[in-house]
């Protein structure tokens, strides 16, 4: 979508010059995405996905129905410290969307459960992160929570 949008603009730049006869100046032409947006969208880092059932790994998986993109990004937490020592993603949908799930990845490395938790991008990434946090939470609460629980005294036993 990027580069479609790029060579559009491109195209439509050299033919407005070529109508005025004048020479094509690229370099005034506006750039509509940053430059490390464009870099991550040609070469996404952390792209994969872990084992969704390891105990140390939170899936966060939401979409944005008005464009259709899906993100599935997810985390993998060292217990001890609560660090996330990892992170990956699946993005189907535009490039912005993609660029965006690869920086996302890239900041939440190294960072603290509550740390990231306070990312506000507005974009579809947020709400991935909070919910691979959330599913993390919920794995790592159900083990203790059902090890707490002890069967009810039977009747015939008391």
């Amino acid at each position: 979508m990027l580069r479609l949008g790029s060579k559009r603009l491109l195209r439509q730049a050299t033919a407005a010059a070529v109508a005025a006869s004048r020479p094509v100046q690229v370099a005034a032409m506006p750039r509509l995405y940053h430059e490390n947006v464009i870099d991550h969208y040609n070469n996404p880092r952390n792209v994969g996905s872990f084992e969704k059932n390891d105990a140390t790994v939170g899936t966060g998986l939401v979409g944005a129905p008005a464009c259709g993109d899906v993100m599935k990004l997810q985390i993998k937490v060292d217990e001890e410290t609560g660090q996330i020592v990892d992170a990956c993603f699946k993005t189907f949908g535009c490039g912005s969307a993609i660029a965006s799930s690869s920086v996302a990845t890239e900041w939440v490395k190294g960072k603290q459960i509550q740390e990231v938790l306070s990312i506000k991008n507005t974009m579809l990434a947020e709400d991935a992160i909070k919910a691979a946090v959330k599913d993390y939470e919920a794995k790592r609460t159900k083990p203790s929570a059902a090890s707490e629980a002890e069967p009810a005294p039977r009747a015939a036993d008391v």
